[in-house]
């Protein structure tokens, strides 16, 4: 008698970075678990290390700090399906004028997927309001459009 394969269980956790942020001259490590069946929570650090590739943002300052967020599963179970996403960041700015606090807030909508064994991919789009770096130095202040990207694994 053949019996089927037990179902398996749900993803708990998941580790990814960001390219999109990266392009933009920033290093996001996020880690996420589950909270229950519609809420995740991640968290990481969150450092500008580099003047982004494209040029925005601008300036000669680096970021050390963190991130964290909460996302909602609006359809999926977490930590797959569409929702959205509220995250912060707080960093310590260091530039030639000193160093100053900065960071970022953003609320986006988007979607993960979880593809064979545990590869995730995810995206979004909202807003997001910086007041990151100097102005005087090319800093971002204001409300501006906001995107997410992720690549990672789910285990």
């Amino acid at each position: 008698m053949l019996s089927a394969a037990p179902p398996e269980a749900p993803k708990q956790w998941t580790v990814s970075v960001d390219p999109l942020t990266f392009v933009l001259g920033f290093v996001h490590v996020q880690v996420e678990h589950t909270l229950g069946p519609h809420f995740s929570l991640y968290a990481g650090p969150s450092l500008r290390l580099f003047d982004s590739p494209i040029g925005f943002p601008k300036g000669p300052f680096r970021g050390y700090g963190a991130e964290v967020g909460v996302r909602a599963f609006v359809w999926g179970l977490a930590p797959e399906g569409a929702g959205v996403m509220l995250r912060g960041v707080l960093a310590a700015v260091t530039s030639s004028e000193g160093t100053a606090p900065g960071g970022y807030t953003s609320l986006l909508a988007g979607y993960t997927a979880i593809l064979g064994p545990g590869l995730v991919l995810s995206g979004g789009l909202g807003v997001s309001y910086f007041s990151y770096g100097p102005a005087s130095l090319g800093g971002i202040h204001g409300f501006i459009p906001a995107a997410h990207s992720a690549i990672g694994w789910a285990f």
